[in-house]
């Protein structure tokens, strides 16, 4: 591990302008992912602010019904929180679907959003690979591509989101709030936070320089069946090869969200109004413009054959 220095912040503001004013500077909370990748060597920042002092680890409900979600809160409380396990059945799945306990103790909010590849060319640092060293090449493309994406994907990255909580925050259309370096407030919906990769797959999200996460708001509940099913090589302790989360309205109409297919959460809501015809339909939508590899064309079958047995689960549910 390269040397770094470190301070603590006094407020979300001074977090964010003590950020915009160092360069190479990340934010640190729970550590589970970023003190791995430091210890490999893959991010080297030369400064950290921690967190953790700062007051952003409360669930609060909000004056329109919904739930106003802090930053700091811990994977582990936010799934066992009532609200969260009556209204929002999904986030509470996906939740526990991810990691082991040990690390959903320790796991933020915030943290689990902006969670980095598991590519296995991102964390082999012999390899050339365009998001951990821009313009060196994507060595995944003709190389060993089974757990990566099939959608969204660029000539530059072929990569996917790790996470298991934003694929049930993008379908119960989450907004991401924020603090600037300036002081000035910005809340971002979901769907607009995660970036595909394009030419520049080491830009992640549309958070800019500085910009610190301090809650996740989530609106009214709408109820309906929620389901959260995650296909994996091991039946714990493993990312998704694919995810899909479900929520199912009593008339056939709902959400779809798949995690483990693309670099960010995939939704396409033009897909959901095929729902009443069933799992093909709405896949022949969601995957349209699909461009598998030799190795992961298995992916397109399996996410019909997944979304087909969560909706057969959900309508008996219902």
């Amino acid at each position: 591990m390269k040397p770094f220095t470190y301070e603590r912040a006094r407020s979300p503001a001074d977090a964010a302008a003590a950020a915009a004013r160092r360069p190479n500077t990340r934010f640190i909370a729970g550590g589970t992912n970023l003190l791995d990748l430091m210890k490999l060597e893959i991010e080297t920042p030369a400064h950290l602010i921690d967190v953790n002092d700062l007051a952003l680890d409360k669930i609060e409900s909000t004056s329109d019904g919904g739930l106003r979600i802090g930053a700091l809160v811990r994977n582990t409380d936010l799934a066992a929180d009532a609200r969260v396990r009556r209204d929002y059945g999904l986030l509470s799945r996906a939740l526990l679907a991810g990691a082991s306990g040990q690390l959903r103790n320790k796991a933020t909010t915030a943290g689990n959003l902006l969670q980095r590849t598991r590519c296995p060319y991102f964390y082999d640092t012999n390899q050339p690979c365009n998001k951990r060293q821009p313009g060196s090449g994507c060595s995944a493309i003709g190389g060993f591509s089974r757990p990566l994406g099939v959608i969204g994907v660029s000539d530059a990255c072929i990569a996917t989101h790790p996470g298991d909580m934003a694929v049930a925050m993008r379908a119960l259309d989450a907004v991401v709030e924020t603090v600037q370096p300036s002081g000035k407030t910005r809340r971002i919906p979901i769907a607009e936070f995660h970036r595909l990769p394009g030419d520049t797959p080491n830009v992640e999200t549309t958070l800019q320089t500085g910009e610190l996460i301090t809650a996740v708001t989530l609106p009214k509940p709408i109820g309906g069946t929620h389901i959260y099913h995650k296909v994996r090589d091991r039946a714990s302790y493993a990312f998704a090869l694919v995810s899909i989360g479900v929520i199912l309205q009593k008339d056939g109409s709902g959400r779809v969200a798949v995690g483990g297919i693309a670099h960010k959460p995939w939704r396409i809501e033009a897909a959901e109004t095929e729902l009443p015809r069933g799992a093909k339909a709405v896949t022949a939508k969601l995957l349209e413009g699909a461009r598998p590899t030799h190795d992961n064309a298995f992916k397109l079958t399996l996410v019909e054959r997944t979304l087909g047995a969560v909706l057969a689960d959900a309508g008996a549910r219902s």
